[in-house]
């Protein structure tokens, strides 16, 4: 997180200036730099021309402008990442849930999305030394099923102090889409106030799909999730925490083979996040992991297991101790199908992107 801004660093403007943006919970210069003048005058009241000069002023003092893919890597080389419990899960992130970025996990219910999150809200807790995030985490619950108790069984099976784990998870239940939408607004304040490194939204898409029902009323749904993905991208550059995502599935009844299911929310959804995983349930308390589209990481399937410490490995051994090398892919990885699951979904998951039409 950057430093706090003071008055005389963005020359020529006021004190009364500096006190609404730390008000608005943009108290830094990359916060200001990365949020759109129109929206500094909807969070501060300021003018428009007083907007565009703090976000000028700002990014001029942190946006290099053109870099070298070199600087660019080395720049990247600082981002921390939050393992996720098991071993192999954290190997196909490319060693964890990243900072900086938007990771979206879609499925089904009981395909293991929030025991994901419910893991991550305890694990990203722990100091970057042991693979966490060393920061609190925040919840924007909008199913009203991210529970507490769970976090503290989480946290008593791997041996962590259940109240001072509790204490810094955050958890804002939105009742509806508008609601949600001002949650994700007051995210900077509330990342400045509380060394925020978690952000999770669980899930991002019900209440949209709830209230914009029909045709009709798509493209202003489509716009206000872009909306509210934007906010979160900002945020998770901004203050170089994590942002983590549920998204739900629909099913598309005319498909013959392959899985009938596809995420929701369209291309918005698609294009916003940088991680997207798809989770599926596999035999007894497995479930079936597979990274569908990311910039850098591979399309690789794996099986993780869901116990009383959370996501932990197939095997169900959690791995306590962190090892920075441990995403080190294998020279000759074991060859994995889905034939071998026998439950009632469909036996391959068929989920190529250009394949899935997601405007509807």
């Amino acid at each position: 997180m950057g430093e706090v801004i003071e008055v005389g660093i963005l020359e020529g403007v006021a004190s009364t200036t500096i006190k609404k943006l730390h008000k608005a919970g943009l108290a830094t210069l990359e916060a200001i730099a990365v949020t759109p003048p129109r929206e500094i005058v909807a969070l501060t009241g300021m003018g428009v021309d007083t907007a565009i000069k703090v976000n000028t002023l700002a990014r001029l003092k942190v946006d290099p402008g053109y870099v070298s893919a070199s600087d660019l890597l080395e720049t990247r080389s600082h981002m921390m990442r939050s393992r996720t419990g098991s071993n192999e899960f954290d190997r196909i992130m490319g060693g964890g849930i990243e900072t900086g970025v938007i990771t979206e996990l879609i499925g089904e219910f009981g395909s293991g999305k929030t025991q994901i999150c419910y893991t991550l809200s305890v694990l990203a807790q722990r100091p970057v030394a042991e693979g966490g995030l060393g920061g609190r985490v925040c919840v924007i619950d909008t199913e009203g099923t991210f529970l507490p108790e769970r976090i503290k069984q989480i946290a008593e099976a791997r041996g962590y102090d259940a109240q001072e784990i509790l204490s810094n998870v955050l958890i804002a239940r939105a009742y509806n889409s508008d609601h949600q939408i001002m949650l994700v607004k007051n995210l900077p304040k509330i990342a400045q106030e509380h060394d925020i490194k978690l952000v999770i939204v669980d899930s991002m898409i019900g209440h949209f799909r709830g209230e914009y029902i029909g045709r009709g009323t798509l493209a202003e749904r489509q716009q206000k999730i872009a909306g509210v993905l934007g906010n979160l991208l900002r945020v998770a550059e901004a203050f170089n925490l994590s942002v983590v995502l549920t998204n739900q599935v629909q099913a598309k009844p005319d498909t013959s083979y392959g899985d009938p299911n596809r995420p929701a929310g369209g291309h918005v959804m698609a294009h916003a996040c940088t991680h997207r995983v798809y989770l599926r349930k596999g035999r007894q308390n497995t479930r079936l992991v597979r990274v569908i589209d990311s910039p850098y990481l591979p399309e690789e399937k794996i099986r993780i297991a869901v116990t009383a410490a959370g996501i932990c490995n197939e095997d169900e051994t959690t791995n306590m101790e962190y090892d920075p090398d441990m995403y080190t892919a294998p020279e000759e990885p074991e060859e994995f199908s889905l034939e071998e699951e026998k439950v009632e979904t469909p036996e391959e998951l068929n989920l190529e992107l250009d394949e899935i039409n997601l405007d509807e």
